[in-house]
């Protein structure tokens, strides 16, 4: 693979994936089942909290449950 096509490779991954740890607001209303509370209650937890150390970190965030995990984990699948 060349130095272009490995760029564009990486960009297309970096573009589409989702990372929890770095997520904004607006990011996180883009999941199914995630409005403006749900958003901000994920945000103060990372706040108070730091990093999430995996996925079903997210469970301690009042109103996040197996549902809305298994949404995440299909959009960082795809």
């Amino acid at each position: 693979m060349n130095k272009t096509a490995a760029l564009i490779f990486a960009f297309a991954i970096s573009a589409f994936a989702f990372d929890i740890n770095t997520a904004t607001k607006a990011e996180w209303l883009q999941i199914k089942g995630i409005g403006e509370k749900k958003a901000e209650r994920i945000l103060t937890y990372r706040k108070e909290h730091g990093k999430f150390n995996s996925v079903e970190e997210l469970k301690n965030v009042k109103g996040i449950g197996n549902k809305i995990i298994e949404i995440i984990k299909q959009q960082n699948d795809s």
